[in-house]
């Protein structure tokens, strides 16, 4: 066992206050760019070295310590003056806090951290001794990857009180396909009554390093919560307890038939406090899930200077709606397509300095990042100020990849041509660079948000910049649903996608081509049985039709019955991956629900 094995909850404490000191450098560093003569912004970032040395020099973290050392000499050069800050100085600095960051992921992995590049070491010696230093061959190191990084989820640790999804699976439906089509689930599972059972503790101890060419990046699985909202949580727990013990007496009134219209009446009353209470409760927990944005947007600023610096780009990144709250798995899962929404902004988006002074322009680009919550959405902006999207080579080059025939394109509007870059292996780009012309980032951006239940709207002017917007749930955990009844068996679709229930009589509907069709107030609509899509068998044809949305039009699904809308959290089913499930649930009286992942369903059918 390694060292900091043996200090797990020291290391632990450490890395934690140490990353939220090392991002507070990084942002004061940015804003030190803009404002050199900040000396209390200096102070405050040597302030943030010295701690961040001093922590790893009581873990014996000797590499940490030497390169937190010379970055500290550095920035007391330039708090005494003998040093002005310029572009190749911040430079340094910079690429010496990503390399911080990547000794922190190695600590957290239980190993000593690798010392950092000797390229770097001396380049902040000779910085310090007043040296000219080229800092081109530095941008490699640890620089807007860290950001990029897709960080790989921590197994969990199965609970002794978490229900067998898989197994309720394998009893109600057998086993899984070898293919992605559903098995015919004709048999209705209830669930068994689970005994007490202490939940299994989560492991404590330091995990084996990894071999030396695998690349894993930890996910933090911690969450800062205000004490005020676990206070409301204990609050709720304790009346929850208090009403158990008040069900408890009324259950054994009701056992020894001393049951009377007051006990009934009473019973009555209790539901229905406990109901109020557990959804209090719910309530209560999820917002303690509910995370900033801005622990995730600031990392942002440091990821577009290195980029604007690498291509000789001035960018400023301005952020806005720091303070929104979205809950945190969706905040991890943001990292990614809003890396790749920075840097088309950076590398396609702002023009050169040249090309901007050209057209009248200031010599340094701005892209704004905001975030507002919208009912129970959240809403993020990525707008710029740069050369915008012309629909024509959009066009011409969808033509050009065979992504849409010549004749298909020459249809498409202004709004419908933008979209075609989020098609996949599109680009504008003739040729390939580090940064862009490989015909992923979009696709990828588009194909995130979804998974997350988003939706993407893009706008551009050519020669005023591009707006884009990405709407996402607040949170995952909960999902209102509509649930629905398919030859004797229960499933869900998600509420959001349903815009209304009306009956489905035969006599209405009518061929448009080989498609069944029905007229809803003026529109013909193409109409799907549920049971077809799903593979299943069906006796009679369905009576109740669901208007759904999907993408920019309509359509309707055939089904048996309406069960009743419902606030659900989906468990996905471990080891399996049917075709348009998104996993499973368990209703009321314990029957187990297939959550249906629309999207997966129809695509290919429009």
């Amino acid at each position: 066992m390694s060292a900091f094995a043996e200090m797990q909850d020291l290391l632990s404490d450490f890395l934690t206050e140490a990353s939220d000191l090392l991002d507070d450098v990084d942002i004061g560093l940015l804003d030190l760019e803009q404002r050199p003569n900040d000396t209390g912004l200096l102070n405050q970032v040597f302030r943030g070295f010295h701690t961040v040395k001093g922590g790893a020099g009581f873990l014996d973290a000797t590499p940490l310590v030497e390169l937190c050392h010379r970055g500290e000499n550095l920035l007391d050069l330039l708090r005494s003056q003998v040093l002005v800050i310029t572009p190749e100085i911040m430079d340094l600095i910079l690429a010496a806090t990503g390399e911080v960051r990547r000794m922190f992921s190695e600590m957290e992995r239980g190993t000593m951290p690798e010392p950092a590049p000797l390229a770097l070491l001396e380049a902040l010696e000779a910085a310090a001794r007043g040296e000219a230093v080229d800092t081109s061959a530095l941008r490699g190191i640890a620089s807007e990857v860290d950001v990029m990084a897709l960080i790989a989820p921590i197994a969990k640790i199965p609970d002794a009180n978490e229900p067998d999804w898989l197994g309720y699976y394998r009893s109600a439906f057998g086993e899984p396909p070898s293919g992605n089509s559903l098995p015919p689930p004709p048999v209705q599972l209830v669930a068994p009554v689970a005994t007490a059972a202490p939940a299994k503790p989560y492991r404590t101890e330091m995990l084996a390093p990894p071999p030396p060419s695998t690349s894993v990046v930890i996910k933090d699985s911690t969450i800062r919560v205000d004490t005020s909202r676990f206070d409301q949580i204990l609050n709720l727990s304790g009346e929850i307890g208090l009403t158990k013990n008040r069900l408890s007496c009324l259950r054994d009134a009701m056992m020894a038939d001393r049951a009377d219209d007051s006990i009934t009446e009473t019973l009555d009353m209790v539901f229905s406090q406990l109901d109020t209470l557990v959804s209090d409760l719910q309530s209560a927990v999820m917002m303690a899930r509910m995370q900033p944005v801005g622990r995730v947007f600031q990392k942002y600023s440091r990821l577009a200077r290195d980029l604007a610096r690498q291509i000789g780009k001035d960018v400023e990144l301005v952020i806005t709606g720091g303070e929104t709250e979205v809950d945190k798995t969706i905040l991890d899962e943001l990292n990614d397509p809003l890396v790749h929404l920075i840097r088309n902004a950076v590398d396609h988006g702002i023009e050169t300095m040249v090309e901007r002074r050209s057209v009248g322009k200031p010599s340094r680009g701005t892209i704004h990042l905001s975030a507002r919550q919208t009912g129970d959405s959240i809403v993020i902006e990525v707008s710029d100020d740069g050369r915008g999207m012309d629909p024509e080579v959009i066009r011409r080059k969808a033509v050009e990849k065979n992504a849409v025939s010549a004749e298909e394109a020459s249809l498409l509007d202004h709004a419908h041509c933008l979209k075609l870059i989020f098609l996949p292996g599109f680009s504008t780009r003739s040729e390939v660079s580090d940064l862009s012309g490989r015909g992923v980032g979009m696709d990828v951006v588009k194909t995130n948000i979804e998974k997350l239940k988003g939706q993407i709207d893009l706008q551009s002017t050519p020669g005023v910049g591009s707006h884009i917007v990405v709407s996402l749930p607040l949170t995952l955990a909960i999902l209102p649903v509509l649930m629905l009844k398919l030859v004797d068996q229960p499933y869900a679709i998600p509420l959001s996608a349903v815009r209304e229930i009306i009956p489905l009589r035969q006599e209405e509907m009518h061929k448009v081509g080989s498609t069944q069709a029905m007229t809803i107030r003026g529109e013909v609509l193409p109409v799907l049985d549920l049971a077809v899509l799903l593979g299943r068998e069906r006796k009679e044809p369905p009576t109740l039709a669901v208007v759904l949305a999907y993408g920019e039009r309509q359509l309707v699904l055939g089904v048996d019955g309406f069960i009743g809308q419902d606030e659900v959290m989906i468990k996905p089913l471990e080891g399996i991956h049917p075709k348009g499930v998104a996993g499973a649930t368990l209703s009321g009286d314990g029957t187990l629900v297939l959550v249906l992942e629309m999207k997966q369903l129809l695509d290919g059918l429009f």
